[in-house]
């Protein structure tokens, strides 16, 4: 499985589970898109996520 492939638990209603790190590319911030609105998914130096819009 490569940096961008996600990853899936066994079973047919299995979550699809990604890394962060592997969503911001190693560094603290993403962009992600939902119906043309763009949000921010960021890692606080503490270890937890934020996801704002």
């Amino acid at each position: 499985m490569n940096a961008m492939t996600p990853s899936r638990s066994a079973g047919a209603d299995a979550i699809p589970s990604h890394q962060a790190l592997q969503l911001t590319l190693g560094g603290a911030q993403a962009h992600i898109i939902l119906a043309e609105q763009v949000y921010t998914l960021r890692i606080t130096r503490a270890g937890k996520l934020i996801l704002t819009k």
